[in-house]
């Protein structure tokens, strides 16, 4: 009989995706296409939006910059990177038909954001919406467990792909991890890990099974957490021969939820690849897990989750807020914290840009496991 699952108070569900993602692919190439811009051009307007769909790719948006940039044979790298090198996985660097259709930013929007009159011709908002920050104390990253344990899965799936330890590994994949909480919202125990991998044909599934375990989530997840409550899903569907862009159409700015917090935050729906940090939805949401962080790192709260929101061409935020979920430290509350947040964090888009030093060639590295809590790069809001 299967061991009883443990009571826990909650429970909670994140998901990762590695590089080879059809949605992680074109998240890339995006970021890809803004980092070739910015590397030339550090005031390049970019929102560039891929789609990968088969043996073909498709680059779209608006871009004033400029520099020159080659934008085929970028995307072409970009996919032979992540592995895409035969025509028997679907999608082949060499073959891929690539189609590119940019064009300029909107006058209209470029003249919003040049100059905001009621704040001193400061750099207005690129937009309108709401952007939130996140940070936790359940992990050193500040991250919530789920999240971060997924993202490790999602990186290891394709470390024993690259380095050869299981060659036979296709670059798509995905991972999905449970944690229980106990009464006081710490985390107890992994109740289930899910990995689905891709695969050459031939493979036995046995096999597969018994490599991603021992390989990919026993390497990641720690061995106090699990036990024989944790559930193991691995390739729970069977074969996962057709992946990437032939199995699933992939697109830029999909996988939101995967690139914050797993769930354990709000949204406001803005995604961040392919856009410069005048689009308030990226370096709004990088200045609220800034600010996030500094809450919880300085002890004012356990929790925290911060809000911004904008108006477009406007630099000053509409609102700032904070919610400790009960978590404010002795003295501490909501609405103190948001106040010192709103004075000692400029949250205009000039200051964050400058602040976070912004209008570098930094982003691709984030187009996959994550813009947050990152280990194993340096990321300026990560500081």
């Amino acid at each position: 009989m299967p061991t009883p699952i443990p009571a826990f108070a909650s429970l909670a569900t994140s998901e990762s995706v590695t590089e080879g993602h059809p949605d992680k692919l074109c998240d890339q190439v995006s970021d890809a296409v803004l980092d070739a811009h910015l590397a030339q051009d550090p005031f390049a307007r970019v929102a560039c939006e891929t789609v990968a769909a088969g043996n073909a790719i498709w680059v779209h948006g608006e871009i004033t910059s400029r520099a020159t940039v080659d934008h085929e044979a970028l995307v072409r790298a970009v996919v032979r990177e992540i592995g895409y090198t035969d025509a028997a996985y679907g999608l082949d660097a060499d073959t891929c038909a690539v189609t590119v259709g940019l064009r300029r930013q909107s006058p209209e929007i470029g003249a919003a954001v040049d100059g905001d009159a009621g704040d001193h011709g400061d750099l207005g908002a690129g937009d309108q919406g709401v952007m939130f920050g996140y940070a936790t104390d359940e992990t050193d990253a500040l991250m919530p467990l789920p999240i971060h344990l997924a993202h490790g899965l999602a990186r290891r799936l394709t470390a024993v792909r690259k380095d050869g330890t299981l060659a036979y590994l296709r670059p798509d994949g995905k991972a999905q991890v449970t944690v229980g909480y106990d009464a006081a919202g710490r985390p107890a125990a992994v109740t289930a890990v899910v990995v689905s991998a891709q695969h050459h044909p031939g493979v036995p599934l046995e096999r597969i099974r018994e490599d991603l375990e021992r390989e990919v989530v026993r390497a990641v997840v720690p061995a106090a957490l699990m036990g024989p409550w944790t559930a193991l899903h691995l390739n729970p569907s069977g074969s996962f021969e057709v992946g990437g862009p032939t199995g699933d159409t992939g697109l830029t700015g999909r996988k939101i939820i995967v690139d914050t917090y797993g769930g354990a935050a709000r949204h406001g729906g803005g995604a961040f690849s392919g856009k410069d940090a005048t689009k308030v939805d990226r370096s709004g949401a990088y200045a609220a897990r800034q600010a996030a962080r500094h809450v919880v790192a300085q002890g004012l709260a356990r929790r925290a989750e911060v809000s911004v929101a904008y108006a477009i061409g406007v630099a000053r935020p509409v609102m700032v807020s904070v919610e400790t979920f009960g978590t404010a430290a002795p003295g501490w509350d909501d609405a103190r914290i948001a106040a010192l947040v709103d004075e000692q964090l400029d949250l205009r888009p000039a200051a964050i840009i400058e602040r976070l030093g912004l209008r570098r060639p930094i982003y691709r590295q984030t187009a996959a496991y994550g813009h947050f809590g990152r280990t194993d790069i340096a990321l300026p809001w990560e500081a």
